[in-house]
């Protein structure tokens, strides 16, 4: 009966931890918490009341939609950093997968290491059984609530396209 009723629980923890999470606008942020390709640590919960913050996920360090999507954040991030914004490419690598691959592709900007999956689970982007993320872009307001979220990402242009949703959303420009 024991072993039973433990089985259960177990079963239980492991199916609601499976469990697809579907973030909408509006809905807080995930306080999901990082290890950078720079080897510093990023809280989301740090930025609210400070900045707003953009999460580009993507599946996998070193393939071709994935190098496209980042090489992109480099090549253009100068149209991101006019604005008062923190932001990051994440994925469910390890840190030291996305630290080479930062170094690949010039990344300027940290790429966020997920291995364990605890925040693109908690993103709604990490689907049951595996252990990639969806290419989906998170904008997060100030106030730490999701102001949009990006669904359809262009890997070739997911710079500007980021920056163009920024000055959509009212996020303000940096002073210069």
């Amino acid at each position: 009966m024991i072993d039973f009723e433990l089985g259960a629980c177990f079963m239980a923890a492991e199916n609601s931890a499976e469990q697809q999470v579907e973030l909408k606008v509006g809905d807080p942020a995930p306080d999901a918490t990082f290890e950078g390709s720079d080897g510093k640590t990023y809280r989301l919960a740090d930025f609210r009341g400070k900045k707003a913050v953009v999460i580009a996920w993507f599946p996998r360090a070193f393939t071709p939609g994935c190098t496209a999507q980042c090489k992109a954040f480099a090549r253009d991030g100068d149209e991101l950093k006019q604005f008062d914004v923190a932001y990051f490419t994440a994925s469910c690598d390890t840190q030291e997968k996305n630290a080479k691959f930062a170094e690949s592709v010039g990344a300027d900007y940290p790429i966020l290491a997920d291995p364990e999956g605890k925040a693109a689970r908690a993103f709604g982007v990490l689907a049951p059984g595996k252990q990639t993320a969806s290419r989906w872009t998170f904008f997060i307001g100030k106030d730490g609530k999701i102001a949009a979220i990006d669904k359809n990402v262009n890997t070739g242009n997911h710079a500007k396209d980021v920056a163009a949703k920024l000055a959509e959303l009212g996020v303000a420009k940096r002073a210069k």
